[in-house]
């Protein structure tokens, strides 16, 4: 059995790493709740602007149709496909990350079993952006160290990148993972296809609408679907942070609880070790004191 002075200073241990993870987990708390809040506002743009998107792919009051609007036929494997990967930055949160970078990982693998000749991939997040690496994937571009709030501006020069390969014909399809916010205490990985624009993705407009292009249709709709496809990041980065920090402040509680039990676990073994020394002590006192009254 350890001696008391060492169980003491692995109790001390404990206690500090505990102040630590207590910490983290109030500050994630307070983090959870204004992300949030901004996940939450970002949805009604996004929903209006999906809205006016499917009313556009629907409409038939032009013969242009944007490239994102080109058609996939399910049945047929792409042989170029583009991935975009979000995790976070920073570690700590429980199995978020692998999670959804194990799912990026079977799909890659099922796309070169169906014979992908190029698959291409930006990472927004370091973890994403290592692990990719280390994989040996084709990185075209990546962000990291975003903050705790997304900003668009960062975010639209890398997924440039891969929207100009999929305007150029260099990519058939462009799919995109994160992890969606359910609720505090669940958030699941999520591959979702980002281009071309499915009906699925778009929604099926309640009525057909008439609209009035000025200047003409070409500029509208370039310009709509690009920011349409832009709010679809930035709702993925802003699901992804929310659930970053609830993820993290579960974890943190968890490694709180379990440092509270070992607390509890080493106190009692030092109480046992202390009583074992004082029990031992009173043996040797009466021994002795035995030996000299004979």
């Amino acid at each position: 059995m350890a001696g008391g002075k060492e169980i003491r200073t692995k109790i001390k241990s404990v206690q500090n790493t505990r102040k630590i993870t207590k910490a983290m987990e109030m500050v994630a708390a307070s983090k959870m709740r204004k992300a949030q809040d901004r996940m939450r506002a970002a949805r009604p743009y996004s929903e209006k602007i999906r809205h006016l998107a499917a009313n556009l792919a629907a409409a038939n009051v032009t013969e242009y149709r944007h490239p994102f609007l080109g058609k996939h036929t399910a049945d047929e494997a792409p042989k170029r496909v583009g991935v975009v990967v979000v995790t976070t930055d920073k570690g700590l949160c429980g199995g978020l990350n692998t999670n959804v970078l194990r799912q990026t990982l079977n799909a890659v693998r099922k796309w070169e079993t169906e014979g992908a000749s190029d698959i291409r991939a930006t990472c927004i997040g370091n973890k994403g952006l290592g692990f990719m690496q280390r994989l040996g994937a084709n990185v075209v571009s990546h962000v990291v160290h975003l903050g705790d709030t997304p900003h668009l501006e960062k975010l639209i020069g890398p997924m440039k990148v891969m929207i100009d390969a999929f305007q150029n014909g260099e990519l058939d399809v462009v799919h995109i993972a994160y992890t969606r916010f359910i609720n505090t205490m669940r958030q699941e990985p999520v591959m979702e296809q980002l281009l071309p624009l499915t009906g699925e993705r778009l929604g099926t407009p309640a009525g057909s609408w008439d609209y009035l292009y000025e200047p003409d249709a070409r500029v509208v709709i370039d310009d709509l679907l690009i920011r349409y496809v832009e709010a679809l990041i930035y709702q993925a980065v802003a699901e992804n942070m929310a659930s970053e920090q609830s993820a993290r402040m579960v974890a943190m509680k968890s490694a709180s609880d379990n440092a509270g039990v070992v607390i509890k676990e080493l106190q009692l073994i030092y109480n046992k070790a202390r009583q074992a020394s004082i029990t031992k002590e009173i043996s040797e006192i009466v021994g002795g004191a035995a030996a000299i009254a004979g």
